[in-house]
């Protein structure tokens, strides 16, 4: 298919095969787009990034190694990707960092402000860092769109979600100002607030395992997601088919968020 044929973009995120970044990337490809890679600085993180991006067919994927708590790296990543591609089309924040400690049930009241801070930091101001950077190359090529991936529970209490629910949300009212303002630009901005799924990021929420038990019994669709859900979604935002939408949060979460009891 062609629905994105012509787009090249970078995406933060791919830890593994099961990261949502992974299943965006595939969508991508699948619809004749181009994918750029970050990676956490070191060996072990690499490998583990580039194992997840081979296994997508892209062996020969640029990729580049990025700490996005540091403004040096997220400059280092920009310029080498301007230097190595003509335009950009698209950007993909697929991360976020929450102190492990705190992400247990009746824990958040604990939750030091260093971790706090950190959590909105990585998890939040970093959608707002990635969209600063990539401004100009994006107006450049047109327009552009960013995405990222949030959770319900930047809305309403999930156990064991905690700080990172307060990331979430921080992350969204982010995606909504830069959207106001990138939009001057043809930047759309965009958030996916998916179900939840068994990932290496979800693995610390202490009530993981609740979420998952919980959602098929509630949902409409009474199933949990599957990744390429999330991926087909992105492939929508990142397309001309959405040229009209920004400042959204979107649901793919098999209908859970609309049930209030």
């Amino acid at each position: 298919m062609s629905l994105l044929n012509g787009k090249v973009g970078l995406i933060f995120g791919v830890a593994n095969d099961r990261s949502y970044a992974t299943f965006i990337a595939e969508s991508i490809t699948k619809l004749g787009g181009r994918c750029a890679f970050t990676h956490l600085p070191g060996e072990k993180n690499e490998r583990r990034t580039r194992k997840a991006v081979e296994g997508l067919g892209l062996g020969d994927a640029w990729m580049f190694p990025c700490d996005a708590g540091k403004d040096e790296d997220l400059d280092a990543v920009f310029t080498a990707y301007a230097k190595s591609h003509a335009r950009l089309d698209f950007v993909v924040h697929s991360i976020a960092f929450a102190d492990r400690e705190w992400l247990a049930p009746g824990r958040f009241n604990e939750t030091p402000r260093a971790s706090y801070l950190s959590a909105i930091d990585i998890s939040a101001y970093t959608l707002l860092a990635m969209g600063r950077r990539a401004r100009p190359m994006m107006r450049d090529s047109g327009g552009g769109s960013i995405l990222a991936m949030s959770y319900y529970g930047s809305e309403k209490v999930v156990p064991g979600y905690n700080v990172m629910g307060v990331a979430k949300a921080a992350l969204e009212c982010t995606t909504r100002y830069l959207a106001a303002e990138l939009g001057e630009s043809n930047i759309r901005v965009n958030t996916i607030s998916g179900g939840p799924l068994r990932t290496l990021a979800s693995s610390a929420v202490g009530g993981i395992d609740t979420m998952l038990e919980h959602t098929p019994a509630r949902a409409p669709l009474r199933r949990n997601i599957e990744g390429k859900e999330v991926g087909g979604t992105a492939a929508w935002l990142i397309s001309d088919l959405s040229s009209g939408v920004t400042g959204e949060n979107i649901y793919v979460d098999c209908g859970v968020n609309i049930i209030g009891v």
